[in-house]
């Protein structure tokens, strides 16, 4: 092993480079649905020997081979994006390439950054492991917050596909678990580059916390599903129309009659159909039309409700007093069981490039759009809030996109019992896109201690219980409902109280480490 970090160490300043972008892009395959999470301890490793042989060149040294590792990590983990350039090529095709590298660079740039961080704090063996996980974990913080945020394929999420490891998201986050998988992948190359016996029992003890850790989730975990809330039954709709088909407006009869026909299906579980269904849930923009303002959709939804069924649908919404070019907003609207809209909660983090295009004053005269059109501008609501659904108590609701952030995910002050997240994965075919959004609404699940009722176009719709747990699921691409009942939630976790106070604590302790080690080294 000596041999081959000579040989690496010792490549061409090209071959430096290739090296550094292959060893991201192979990382990135311990992303969900693939889950080959221990190529994350290749890529990594691979990445420090690189970083550590880097040759010094003032404060930017270790840039660039950063900024390659995470061009390549990205680059493969956003390459699903690439799909909704499809769903209308001749408009949109020739924008793949530039959005798809100018999100991947973009997002490369804040592991430029804890790259030249690790050189300079780090400089080698389990000093440098230790600063660049704590770097790591700090910029994908910043990654998930600055310019609107987008923390989409955090190194975090691998421990979707690592079994009970994943519950220390209910302590951390999932930017904790970034830290902590980067620094476990780190002391891989820490025990090759170390000479000292001490150094290498550090790593050996720091590794050892990952069985640890996964022991503690298993623990965790009861063996029985917990208890459910009483006299809720829900129904989920899954109608899979394709992007193709599902905004043009001949085909908006249909749709309806499909989810109301769905909505009103007898299965095995449910066989006087919507009949003994409390709730039922359809998908994010469910059909090509402002269902609030139709007096035929609310009239043909009355009987089908029957006074007692509560309908949560996604819809589009328009602002009433907006004049000639009124707002848009992307919308969960409540109707009782007499079809009457009751509540309504409004999307605030807009996709960018898709809801709005950023830089618009630049790109739009380059012929760059927003993907998806809209009679007006999309526009965003307030922020999480906790509604009143009848029959169902306090419920969070996230729009598609805001499933990804773990942050101001539901109103601190009115604590939600259920989280519902409706979702259009339609956009990105059988692409990986679909699994990792469900990997992540998943880990809100677990990091808030609350039930997920995920209800998606094209699947994935799934219930998942608060610790993570997934107890009913449709397959993508498939139509069809799942009938549940509600899982109750379980007491605030130490994320839901804290946030990312202990993710912040592990990076500081990281930091501190790569001192101490250095400092310890001189001596």
């Amino acid at each position: 092993m000596i041999r081959v970090m000579n040989s690496i160490a010792g490549l061409g300043r090209w071959k430096r480079r290739g090296l550094a972008f292959h060893a991201g892009a192979i990382a990135a395959l311990g992303l969900p649905p693939l889950d080959f999470w221990p190529l994350l301890f290749v890529g990594v490793p691979v990445f420090l020997i690189l970083l550590a042989s880097e040759p010094c060149e003032g404060w930017r040294s270790g840039f660039g081979l950063g900024w390659l590792f995470g061009f390549g990590y990205f680059a493969v983990a956003f390459h699903w994006i690439g799909f909704a350039f499809l769903v209308d090529a001749g408009t949109y095709l020739w924008m793949m390439p530039f959005m798809l590298g100018i999100l991947a660079g973009g997002m490369a740039i804040y592991w430029g950054l804890a790259a030249v961080a690790a050189k300079r704090f780090g400089h080698h063996g389990l000093a440098l492991a230790l600063a660049f996980a704590a770097a790591l974990g700090f910029v994908e913080y910043l990654r998930g917050h600055l310019f609107t945020g987008f923390p989409w394929a955090a190194p975090g999420l691998m421990a979707d596909g690592m079994g009970a490891l994943a519950q220390s998201a209910s302590v951390i986050g999932m930017t904790g678990l970034t830290v902590l998988l980067v620094l476990w992948a780190g002391c891989v190359y820490a025990l090759l580059a170390e000479s000292s016996r001490t150094t290498r029992a550090v790593s050996v003890a720091l590794m050892l916390l990952l069985p640890a850790g996964w022991g503690a989730g298993a623990m965790r975990l009861p063996a029985m599903a917990g208890a459910t809330v009483p006299g809720v039954t829900l129904r989920i709709v899954q109608p899979n129309i394709s992007q193709e088909q599902k905004w043009r407006e001949s085909n908006a009869r249909g749709i309806f009659d499909q989810l109301r026909d769905l909505s009103t299906a007898a299965t095995p579980d449910q066989p006087e159909g919507i009949g003994g269904v409390t709730h039922v849930i359809w998908p994010e923009s469910a059909v090509p039309f402002l269902i609030d303002e139709s007096q035929v959709a609310k009239t043909e939804l009355k009987p089908m409700l029957g006074g007692r069924t509560v309908l949560v649908t996604g819809s589009l919404r328009r602002d009433p007093g907006g004049g000639e070019d009124p707002d848009i907003f992307n919308s969960i609207i409540v109707f009782d069981g007499a079809a009457e809209p009751i509540e309504r909660y409004d999307k605030w983090r807009l996709v960018p490039g898709g809801e709005f295009l950023p830089l618009a004053w630049l790109l739009e005269p380059l012929g760059f759009r927003k993907v998806v059109r809209t009679p007006g501008s999309f526009a965003a609501g307030s922020g999480p809030r906790t509604i009143e659904v009848p029959g169902l108590g306090g419920a969070g609701f996230l729009v598609c996109y805001e499933a990804i952030f773990p942050d101001r995910l539901v109103d601190p002050d009115h604590r939600p019992g259920v989280i519902i997240n409706v979702t259009n994965d339609g956009w990105f075919g059988r692409s990986t896109g679909p699994y990792q959004h469900l990997a992540q609404a998943r880990m809100r699940a677990i990091e808030q201690g609350i039930p997920l009722i995920r209800a998606a176009n094209t699947g994935i719709s799934a219930v998942i219980d608060p610790y993570g747990r997934y107890l009913h699921q449709l397959p993508l691409q498939q139509a069809g409902v799942i009938d549940s009942h509600l899982p109750a939630a379980i007491s605030a976790t130490i994320y839901a109280r804290y946030g990312d106070l202990w993710m912040l604590v592990l990076i500081v302790l990281c930091g501190a480490g790569s001192i101490l080690t250095q400092v310890s080294r001189k001596r």
